[in-house]
């Protein structure tokens, strides 16, 4: 059984206390956060220890830990638990500064235990099934890719200022999913934005409208289009051309349900956010990380996926810009 503590007590930390608890191979021992008193409400709901963050890396009882707090605690927790000998799964992104994550890789592949980068949406099943039928050969060689990502409202300003903005905090996921579709990163990065939803989004020095260009060596295209506002729900779709045909993953939508009438067709709508979509993604990724540090293979996401996306939303920012295509060798 393996032991667990999860550091944050936020949002997201629910959603992987879930996670951790309702899987038969681990056990969540203690929660910590930087508000002790989120932290003791969170170890209640499920029966475990409030600790300090310091005491759970401490603990050698302890077999590993999952990092879902502040961004720019992420690096420093990393290195901490990995030398502390746990196992660690971290949500995205690994930093919000590309040179600190890189030497963050540095040091825990010299403290030798493995880190696992939390890109949930590779463990979504209908994502997770158009890879399966690429790798399968039905429809050829990859040849056009297309992710939308468009969240139904935008976050607090102040949420904003401290995300690392739209690319670091938003579009690394689908960085993330471009790569794992595509098997590689991109040669080159080419970015638009704008801050059209919300003027202080652009006033706070970030866009919450994008697009980006990526282009492959081999001539492969991928594009992805962001915004921080879809007022009809989540919207989440992928799109993949290749030589032999097409590839599609839908939205999730609140129902199956079609009425077709005089008047028209109605269907409901995407699911409003990312814990109803995404909810089983997450209990599949936990499920991945435990499976791999029990047979003793390797994570499905490592900390160098983690790194390579954070470099594309390095490059995205930059040539958001300078409006020039940037090429990934020089970040």
């Amino acid at each position: 059984m393996l032991k667990v503590g999860l550091l944050g007590a936020g949002r997201i930390a629910g959603v992987h206390a879930t996670a951790i608890s309702s899987n038969p191979g681990s056990t969540l021992v203690a929660v910590s956060d930087y508000i002790p008193e989120n932290a003791e409400k969170l170890a209640a709901q499920y029966g475990c220890e409030a600790r300090t963050t310091d005491e759970i890396i401490a603990d050698p009882s302890i077999d590993a830990v999952l990092i879902a707090t502040s961004t720019d605690t992420h690096s420093d927790l990393i290195e901490a638990a990995t030398a502390a000998g746990k196992a660690v799964l971290c949500e995205k992104p690994v930093d919000l500064s590309l040179e600190r994550a890189r030497a963050c890789q540095k040091v825990a592949a010299k403290n030798g235990k493995p880190v696992m980068i939390g890109f949930n949406r590779r463990f979504d099943p209908n994502f997770g099934a158009l890879k399966t039928a690429l790798q399968a050969g039905e429809i050829g060689k990859a040849e056009l890719l297309s992710i939308t990502s468009f969240d139904p409202a935008p976050p607090p300003v102040a949420y904003i200022k401290v995300s690392g903005g739209l690319f670091r905090d938003m579009m690394i996921h689908d960085f993330d999913m471009a790569n794992f579709i595509m098997g590689e990163a991109p040669v080159t990065v080419t970015a638009v934005g704008t801050s059209i939803v919300d003027p202080e989004i652009g006033a706070a020095g970030d866009v919450d409208t994008a697009v980006v260009t990526l282009t492959y060596a081999d001539g492969r295209i991928a594009v992805i289009k962001n915004s921080r506002r879809a007022v009809y729900g989540y919207d989440q779709r992928v799109e993949l051309l290749g030589s032999e045909g097409l590839l599609q993953a839908q939205n999730m939508l609140e129902n199956t349900l079609v009425k077709s009438t005089s008047a028209g067709v109605t269907g409901a709508k995407p699911t409003y956010f990312f814990l109803e979509r995404y909810m089983p993604a997450y209990a599949a990724e936990w499920a991945a990380f435990v499976e791999a540090i029990n047979s003793g293979s390797a994570f499905p996401v490592t900390l160098a996926d983690g790194v390579s996306a954070l470099a594309m939303a390095e490059a995205a920012t930059l040539s958001v810009k300078t409006g020039a295509p940037v090429a990934l060798s020089s970040i």
